[in-house]
């Protein structure tokens, strides 16, 4: 075998295994809500009542419709992906494009978002907010 073929050869098997390489690292990443399963997320001293929080770690946003009452959601606007960046006046508002959501159940208010954001289980458990295992 020639030395260029010998490099040639061994080019390929390189340029292979960095496919491979390429392939593996490739895979879809688990969604933030996955990776905090079983996990505190936030405290309830940040989620007033009548309102809500984004919690950016998590990708949530939790609000508080009633004293007590704990509903959450993904914080990935249903539009374009932008995360929601607050909730007032019981909407949780995206300020990317304006899409708004209802703070009890995550329907779309005013779009352009047509999709409601996911929806999520919490346990209060003191002042903590634990995401559900699922």
């Amino acid at each position: 075998m020639g030395r260029r073929s010998l490099f040639g050869a061994a080019g390929t098997v390189a340029a292979v295994g960095a496919v491979g390489a390429v392939s593996a690292c490739g895979a879809e990443r688990p969604a933030p809500q996955d990776i905090r399963r079983g996990q505190v997320v936030g405290s309830t001293d940040d989620v007033p009542e009548g309102g809500g929080a984004v919690f950016d770690q998590s990708k949530l946003v939790v609000t508080q419709p009633e004293k007590g009452e704990y509903k959450a959601f993904s914080a990935s606007c249903t539009h374009s992906g932008c995360t929601v960046q607050e909730v007032e006046e019981e909407l949780i508002h995206c300020l990317c494009h304006g899409s708004k959501f209802d703070y009890t159940t995550g329907e779309p208010v005013t779009g352009p978002a047509q999709d409601p954001l996911e929806a999520f289980t919490v346990t209060v458990r003191g002042t903590d907010i634990v995401l559900d295992e699922g």
